[in-house]
């Protein structure tokens, strides 16, 4: 039985101006901050994504719908079907989601790494706009601040935190830009008839190539091996010594990213959604991660 708040979207949804005739509105799995439907019309299925910005995640949607629609042009995403304040409808392509465990089979690995190689390469050239940056150590920053302002229980870590997160930054050092995904979950790649898609741009924009590969690392549970393939085939030779010292320093970035973003989930969402018990998996993700850039760095 859908929720007040859900039928509320629902009935929404369907009355946006773009449809003819629309019916059959399914709900979509997945996606903690927008609700995503599935709606008919004239036999053609779309993907209507529902959410407003949320400033506090850097969640803005006039950078989804750019982003959404230079990569639909770069041959990246579904086309952009319709957008209004708070809604963008997308075409549906006939696909599934990936699982981790389909990332981690080397030869799927391999397609995942050369897609994302290209949506690094020209995914940018179709931009047209503004596009925000996402610098993760800026995000570490904000988070920090809020959660100290808001009285956060987990305030008490944050120096420690905050601390480690200075020793990537110096470790990563000057970067090089691409227009990234910045939320690389496997969930987000689809894979269709004879190619992969790559959806979901809310906290796209501009960022070091090494936080898209660290996120899928992360995100897919990848073991050492399946890195350091992941690294060989990005950059088209092994990592050397300093290249896997920067990537696993923004691994934990990505990691640590993930954790404030619960902790200040817990007070800002009021998605019904257990953000402590998430904020504490990461928690763990992250310090496991923080110990083994420890020892690339030699100094445990």
């Amino acid at each position: 039985m859908p929720t007040a708040k859900l039928k509320s979207a629902i009935d929404c949804a369907m009355r946006l101006s773009c449809w003819q005739a629309p019916e059959n509105p399914r709900v979509l799995e997945g996606g903690i901050t927008n609700v995503n439907l599935l709606i008919a019309d004239q036999g053609q299925d779309y993907v209507v994504r529902m959410g407003a910005d949320i400033p506090e995640h850097g969640i803005m949607r006039f950078n989804e719908l750019a982003i959404s629609r230079a990569a639909h042009a770069a041959g990246i995403s579904p086309a952009v079907h319709y957008a209004e304040d708070g809604v963008l409808v997308l075409e549906f392509i006939e696909s599934t989601s990936l699982t981790d465990a389909d990332v981690r089979e080397p030869d799927m690995l391999l397609q995942v790494v050369e897609f994302l190689g290209r949506v690094h390469r020209d995914l940018e050239g179709f931009a047209r706009g503004p596009i925000l940056s996402f610098w993760v150590f800026h995000v570490l920053r904000d988070y920090a601040a809020r959660l100290i302002d808001e009285g956060s229980p987990y305030a008490k870590i944050l120096p420690d935190l905050m601390a480690q997160a200075q020793e990537f930054a110096d470790c990563i050092g000057a970067v090089d830009l691409v227009l990234a995904h910045n939320d690389l979950l496997p969930a987000n790649i689809l894979r269709g008839s004879d190619r992969l898609w790559l959806i979901d741009w809310e906290y796209g924009g501009y960022n070091s190539p090494l936080f898209d590969l660290g996120g899928l690392a992360t995100n897919c549970g990848l073991d050492g091996p399946a890195e350091e393939a992941m690294l060989t085939a990005y950059f088209g030779k092994a990592p050397d010594a300093r290249l896997i010292r920067r990537y696993e320093a923004m691994k934990c970035a990505s990691l640590l990213r993930e954790t404030m973003w619960s902790m200040v989930s817990e007070i800002t969402s009021k998605l019904d959604f257990d953000y402590a018990q998430y904020t504490a998996e990461n928690l763990a993700r992250y310090k496991s991660a923080y110990q083994n850039y420890l020892l690339v760095r030699g100094t445990k």
